[in-house]
């Protein structure tokens, strides 16, 4: 069951899952924004622009970037849902994208009351240790941890908001630029889930705090559900960012 007319947010959707749930969400008559990393990939965004959709550029490795995003989409009409689609599989800016912008946008964005985060199967090989995290992205970070880390906060923000609607989801190997051509798992799938929680009026998909995989929910690191683990993570987080959620 499709719901009224939202106004979503994905990040990363140049190109891969993002750019499916973007494409998807704007036929289904949805009003979406889309994100770029640099001018370079928002090239790679025109059909979608010309189809109504409006564009946002900035690099989540850079938190300034991520703060003149928040405050480009706070100046417009607020947003129904955010798809926190963004992230990089290694090197330096694994956390930087994948746990510290995704916590920012949730601290600073004014409006959302569906959220959902892009998490990973890896997650369950994730160390739930704040000891030592490079979250400035100076050298390499683990993807596991981090995406055990923003499993972690669609938990705690399912927690500490009541009035929103957050959740994780596992879009599964697929053959994006990602996960390589030969990701065994159905890239069609691999979208759905998300558009679904963010869109959604069907009572299923009215929940809270909970982990996916290709439509049903799964059980995630028992980590994620540790509230003294969660209030680590986004007291750290604050600090981190001098940003509290």
């Amino acid at each position: 069951m499709r719901g009224a007319v939202s106004r979503i947010l994905v990040t990363g959707s140049a190109d891969g899952l993002g750019r499916a749930a973007a494409e998807a969400l704007l036929t289904a008559g949805h009003d979406v924004v889309v994100h770029a990393r640099n001018e370079e990939r928002a090239a790679a965004l025109e059909e979608l622009s010309g189809r109504g959709a409006q564009l946002v550029v900035g690099d989540f490795a850079d938190r300034d970037a991520v703060r003149k995003v928040a405050d480009e989409l706070n100046a417009s009409r607020p947003l129904d849902a955010v798809i926190h689609n963004a992230g990089v599989w290694s090197g330096p800016a694994v956390m930087p994208v994948n746990i510290v912008a995704p916590y920012l946008l949730t601290a600073l964005l004014r409006g959302p009351r569906r959220l959902v985060y892009l998490s990973s199967n890896s997650h369950l090989g994730g160390r739930p240790s704040l000891d030592g995290v490079d979250w400035r992205g100076e050298s390499a970070g683990s993807y596991a941890d981090s995406k055990l880390f923003v499993t972690t906060l669609a938990a705690v923000v399912a927690r500490l908001r009541p009035g929103v609607l957050s959740n994780a989801v596992d879009p599964g190997w697929v053959p994006t630029r990602m996960g390589g051509p030969s990701a065994p798992d159905d890239l069609e799938l691999g979208h759905r889930t998300q558009e679904w929680l963010a869109s959604s009026d069907a009572p299923e998909a009215l929940i809270t705090g909970g982990y996916w995989y290709h439509g049903r929910r799964s059980e995630p690191h028992r980590a994620v559900h540790d509230t003294a683990f969660q209030d680590r993570l986004v007291r750290v987080l604050a600090e981190e960012t001098g940003t509290a959620l």
